[in-house]
């Protein structure tokens, strides 16, 4: 039975911690429709969204980024970032948290909505997973890297165009663990009339 939206928006949860398991690819397909479908500046529709179930190019990759975050310097205080930099010191290192599905999504250079674009492609990735029974994270990990050498390489290996900017990505997968709600913040919404 279709569940409510307001109800998949308000149980939808970054998940942080997948099971072992494979994504059917009937559900994959529906989450990268889901995205296509998004809203885009001026209907451009210039994403790219790159898909990765292969556990041996995760890994690989999640290697790429372990280098990629040791030789980065963080270009301001965000914690995450920092965490991403002394997390990457770890030999269990792993970046999308170990989701059986990654999806990348990138866009065309100069474009003034690109990352917005994703935005909007991916939230609609993460509704679709949370109707489907499936957990979602948003992953910024590969957009602070974008200009890594390594990193863009293998993505450039993986079909994406060299000249696109990373904007951001969505590990997906079953959920192992699964993560409390947080409060919502007080005076974050203004009603003039």
């Amino acid at each position: 039975m279709p569940r409510d939206i307001m109800d998949i928006i308000r149980t939808r949860r970054s998940t942080r911690s997948f099971e072992d398991r494979p994504v059917p690819r009937k559900d994959l397909d529906l989450l990268l429709e889901a995205a296509v479908w998004a809203p885009s500046g001026s209907n451009s529709q210039s994403w790219l969204f790159t898909a990765v179930t292969r556990q041996d190019i995760l890994r690989e990759l999640n290697e790429k980024m372990r280098q990629g975050f040791l030789a980065w310097t963080p270009d301001d205080d965000y914690p995450a970032k920092h965490g991403a930099k002394a997390g990457a010191r770890r030999e269990d290192f792993n970046f999308y948290n170990h989701a059986p599905v990654l999806i990348i999504a990138s866009n065309r250079p100069r474009y003034e909505n690109a990352m917005a674009d994703c935005s909007l492609a991916l939230e609609n990735i993460f509704l679709a997973a949370e109707n489907l029974g499936l957990g979602s994270c948003y992953i910024n990990s590969p957009h602070w890297l974008r200009n890594d050498k390594g990193v863009r390489d293998f993505l450039f290996e993986l079909g994406i165009p060299r000249e696109h900017t990373i904007c951001s990505s969505a590990a997906i997968g079953y959920i192992k663990k699964p993560s409390a709600p947080p409060p919502r913040k007080e005076h974050t919404v203004r009603v003039i009339e």
